[in-house]
């Protein structure tokens, strides 16, 4: 993950020597080599992750593309504040590194999961949630697009609100091979331990507006950015509204950098007439330049 951008850009090879020193351990090898399961491990994965977007970001940065927004989902809103200038690269690897083992060690593994419901609206699942709940936890956690919602909760509830939306029509509900149920009430515990962290970081006021998980609003001051990424940890993604809202704001291009292209699949099912382009790879710049030149 990562290995072509750094073998072939030295600002992204920079970037991954970044994070290395800032965690004080050899994340560019785990990236590259793994092992995979080492590399699932969320206290892993989200500095990981956060490391190649921002290396795409650098690259992209580096033959002069800027961005008019940013957004990015659940862990990658913390890539976009790096991007806009809210918080240092270094300070994003190491405070993601926490979030990863605080959000898993907030619910004994086995005692959480996440399922994705397809084919219901948001207020459908909301509503088969509801039913399920029974006095456990089970809410959701990922309004992705129409038709996609992410659910999480405690095991039994989640399956219980699982075969309540096949009941109201769902047309698939997958579970979700996740570590722990993110984005809900259980997560409260990580909240609690990550928030004076967050408080403490050295912020500043983004240089481009970042719309914001939990209400879809653009932050344009540090400290309105850092409450939203302590109350987006037990908060719901609301990754449809997000890009409603770039959209209203005249965006009609957009950019998805770092590993995979899901957020590209998402944007077109909201923002139909949207370009749509990632950048994960040496491959895909070229794509990019030839979208806005």
């Amino acid at each position: 993950m990562g290995r072509a951008l750094a073998e072939a850009f030295p600002v992204c090879a920079e970037t991954f020597a970044e994070a290395d020193h800032a965690l004080g351990q050899p994340l560019s090898r785990l990236c590259f080599e793994g092992p995979e399961d080492q590399l699932r491990l969320t206290e892993n994965t989200q500095p990981a992750i956060l490391t190649v977007s921002i290396a795409a970001y650098r690259l992209l940065e580096s033959r002069g593309f800027t961005p008019a927004y940013v957004a990015g989902h659940s862990l990658g809103e913390y890539s976009a504040h790096v991007a806009a200038g809210t918080i240092a690269f270094a300070d994003a690897v190491r405070i993601v590194r926490r979030r990863g083992r605080y959000m898993q060690e907030a619910v004994p593994v086995g005692r959480g999961a996440m399922a994705a419901v397809l084919g219901l609206d948001a207020d459908q699942v909301a509503r088969a949630c509801q039913e399920a709940s029974d006095g456990d936890i089970v809410s959701p956690a990922n309004l992705n697009a129409p038709g996609q919602v992410v659910i999480a909760g405690s095991t039994e509830a989640v399956e219980r609100a699982s075969a309540r939306a096949r009941e109201a029509g769902a047309r698939r509900v997958v579970p979700l091979p996740v570590s722990a149920p993110f984005h809900c009430a259980l997560m409260r515990p990580a909240e609690e331990r990550l928030a004076p962290e967050l408080r403490a970081l050295a912020a500043s006021t983004p240089r481009v507006p970042v719309v914001a998980n939990v209400d879809a609003l653009p932050k344009r001051d540090a400290s309105s950015a850092i409450e939203a990424l302590v109350r987006q940890v037990s908060s719901p993604v609301r990754w449809e509204e997000v890009v409603r809202r770039l959209a209203s704001e005249g965006v009609r291009a957009y950019v998805e950098v770092g590993p995979g292209t899901v957020l590209c699949g998402l944007v077109k099912k909201i923002h139909r007439e949207a370009t749509v382009v990632s950048v994960e790879g040496p491959g895909t710049l070229d794509v990019v330049a030839t979208l806005f030149s």
